[in-house]
């Protein structure tokens, strides 16, 4: 059986209803200073992938962990929720990698791809490589939202066959179906989270296919006016999907969640709907803590007693429950 959790996260009265908290962080938070040391590291593909990442800026934590942090549809290093969760883990002793997705990082692909939801190929060499360059050091996974979808299916994926070093996981605010997921944010206010992703992913379409013509069709990708559009016009194309539909129906992490084999949080508020069955397919796997709320946001879960001194819950609990499974595992090996 998956393991409910005991904690609970309590909403800052200050910032009301779930698209006030989904926007705190992009509008008014302040994101954490930190300075990451830039590696770019070669793909299969006559491409590369860019990792940003913070050695300990204290006495490293008891477990001496590495932590390896996703971030979200178009996320970059400046995203908010991505520098908290660098600066906090680093804080507490962890050294910690940020994997950046293609594109992201503000340079075109030399590769005929982009990045997507279902994408696990980059994760995996991320993965094996710090696995074969610290050999030993226990190592932990975290993604939101597009990075946690990635996460969970690549855990999926791999089932038991981990390297001894990855011990734990932790996903927030994740699209566990991802058609439902499209289809949600086309829906009154949150039109404007369409409209602000398709902004720029229409943008680097345009520069993908001036660099690589016939890629997709243009005229497609000019009439795509939904993240579904989009993603049937652009996604599905350039990376061998039938369509979108087979995209999301392929892409969905909901269908890998029963194959996992590591102990992972699970912490989202919406959509509920499909948090409803991801609670029934948790309950048959022990390696699964659910941790799901009715008010926070997508990564949206500020909390705190008066604005002056606000506390990011999802990034304070991904810490915490990571340094638990990881602390057990040092006790048990001491």
């Amino acid at each position: 059986m998956s393991r409910p959790s005991e904690y609970t996260y309590t909403p800052a009265w200050w910032v009301p209803g779930a698209h006030l908290r989904t926007l705190w962080g992009k509008l008014v938070r302040r994101a954490p200073l930190i300075e990451t040391r830039i590696e770019r590291w070669a793909t299969g593909d006559g491409d590369e992938i860019e990792l940003h990442r913070l050695t300990p800026r204290s006495v490293s934590a008891p477990h001496a962990g590495r932590l390896l942090v996703l971030h979200g549809l178009e996320g970059t290093i400046r995203s908010h929720y991505l520098r908290g969760l660098l600066a906090l883990a680093q804080r507490r002793g962890w050294a910690v990698d940020a994997l950046i997705f293609r594109t992201c990082n503000g340079e075109m692909t030399r590769a005929r791809r982009l990045y997507h939801s279902g994408e696990t190929t980059d994760l995996d060499r991320v993965v094996r490589r710090l696995v074969h360059e610290h050999r030993g050091q226990p190592l932990a996974l975290a993604g939101f939202s597009l990075g946690g979808n990635v996460l969970l299916k690549w855990l999926g994926e791999r089932g038991a066959d981990l390297p001894e070093e990855v011990r734990a996981a932790a996903a927030v605010s994740v699209p566990f179906d991802l058609e439902r997921g499209a289809r949600f944010i086309e829906r009154g206010f949150a039109r404007v989270y369409t409209r602000h992703f398709l902004r720029t992913l229409r943008a680097k379409a345009r520069a993908k296919l001036a660099n690589d013509p016939g890629l997709f069709d243009a005229t497609a990708l000019e009439r795509a006016r939904t993240l579904f559009e989009f993603d049937d016009a652009v996604t599905a194309p350039v990376h061998g999907f039938d369509d979108a539909a087979d995209y999301y129906r392929r892409s969905s992490s909901l269908q890998f969640l029963s194959l996992i084999r590591l102990p992972t949080l699970l912490l989202s508020a919406l959509p509920p709907l499909v948090l409803r069955q991801v609670e029934r397919v948790a309950r048959g796997n022990r390696f699964l803590t659910v941790e799901f709320h009715q008010r926070g946001g997508h990564v949206g879960f500020v909390s705190g007693r008066a604005p002056w001194a606000p506390r990011y819950y999802a990034e304070e609990r991904v810490v915490e429950f990571l340094e638990s499974v990881l602390d057990t595992d040092t006790v048990r090996s001491a």
